[in-house]
């Protein structure tokens, strides 16, 4: 089964960046398409962005676009959240898995963007 470690999170004021990392332990990471979600407090887990599996596609959802870039590194079992001009309604644990999900989720890493 696949597991995930997402590292990266923190306390940020408004307008700040935080770059998310998440180490895969699966084979043949290089084959799935990838996806950070986040969970808000009170609220449903959300898909925030995804890329393809070798990296050259990505879609984010509305409210970040323009703000977030997810990334990866096939050679790493790796993918990236960068973010900027965070916004309190950033504020969440973030997570990866697979897209489409799979059933195991890691700890999540904390965002929390408060000034």
């Amino acid at each position: 089964q696949a597991q995930f470690v997402e590292s990266g999170g923190g306390l940020v004021q408004p307008g700040g960046s935080l770059r998310l990392s998440c180490v895969a332990s699966t084979g043949l990471f290089w084959t799935y398409h990838m996806a950070w979600y986040r969970r808000a407090p009170g609220k449903q887990r959300d898909l925030v962005a995804r890329i393809s599996a070798g990296g050259q596609s990505t879609n984010y959802e509305d409210s970040v676009t323009g703000r977030f870039t997810i990334s990866r590194d096939n050679a790493k079992n790796t993918v990236y959240l960068q973010m900027h001009i965070l916004k309190p309604d950033d504020t969440a644990v973030y997570y990866c898995n697979f897209f489409p999900y799979g059933s195991t989720w890691g700890q999540g890493t904390q965002v929390i963007v408060s000034s």
